[in-house]
């Protein structure tokens, strides 16, 4: 299982925790004489959270977790960044976490045992991702049929892949991919490496790597729309600082993040 981890702690934080002691003794400018202690951070958005988030939110959550950590001192965001089905095992399995973000709602919603109510905070659209230039000319859905072509696809049960299926389908377009692989952020990366000569991923993932391949849009007509939900888990042992953090997702600061990736508003 592919795991992604980026840790960072407030040094504000830091400092008030190393601080608290040495202060209280030596007391402050109270006039009555009495021990000041140093403030430290508080409230119920102040943990250490673990966030469980869908692949293709990788290059934006690190971007989020920082803004997020900076307005709220004390707090620190681990994210485990997976296929969403992977995520969806790792709950099954109490794998210790406080939110999980998928990026389609039927993972989600066969998560409603373990989870609160779950909030969509962005969507995405998909697009063929080709190597930087498009070499082989790809124009649309109906040229990844030619068995010239190397085309790779996300496996069936990672939502891009199910999202792949049914807009070809639907297009009755018959692709014989030569790999199904484990997460969205995996075609992408056979494509820029130049083991693939296309994929279908979505139009975010294109857009962290513009050096290696290139984007070929998908008419809406042919399109699918992936929503991507938020929830609480309910084994958190953080659950208002978790409920902090899915709010948060909502908020104008983190949508101008999504949306500056490229996210679509929910």
């Amino acid at each position: 299982m592919k795991r992604s981890f980026t840790r960072r702690r407030a040094a504000a934080a830091v400092l008030a925790t190393a601080l608290a002691a040495p202060l209280t003794a030596c007391g402050g400018d109270d006039p009555a004489g009495g021990a000041k202690a140093a403030p430290a951070a508080s409230g119920p958005s102040a943990a250490d959270l673990t966030v469980l988030a869908a692949a293709s939110l990788t290059d934006v959550f690190r971007t989020a977790g920082p803004a997020y950590e900076k307005s709220h001192p004390g707090t620190a965001v681990t994210f485990s960044f997976a296929g969403s089905q992977e995520l969806a095992a790792q709950v099954g399995q109490g794998a210790p976490a406080d939110v999980l973000v998928t990026a389609d709602t039927r993972t989600m919603d066969g998560l409603s045992a373990d989870t609160g109510t779950p909030e969509v905070i962005a969507r995405n659209r998909l697009v063929i991702a080709t190597a930087e230039g498009n070499p082989e000319g790809i124009g649309g859905l109906r040229d990844l049929a030619d068995p010239r072509l190397k085309v790779v696809l996300a496996a069936p049960e990672v939502p891009a892949g199910r999202y792949s299926r049914e807009i070809l389908d639907t297009q009755r377009i018959t692709v014989r991919p030569v790999s199904r692989e484990p997460s969205v952020r995996a075609v992408l990366s056979k494509v820029g490496l130049g083991e693939a000569d296309a994929g279908i991923v979505y139009g975010t993932d294109t857009a962290t790597a513009p050096d290696e391949v290139d984007a070929v849009e998908i008419p809406d007509t042919q399109n699918a729309v992936a929503a991507y939900p938020a929830a609480t888990l309910k084994s958190s042992k953080n659950a208002e600082a978790a409920a902090a953090f899915v709010s948060w997702l909502s908020s104008p600061e983190a949508q101008r993040i999504l949306r500056d990736a490229g996210f679509q508003q929910p």
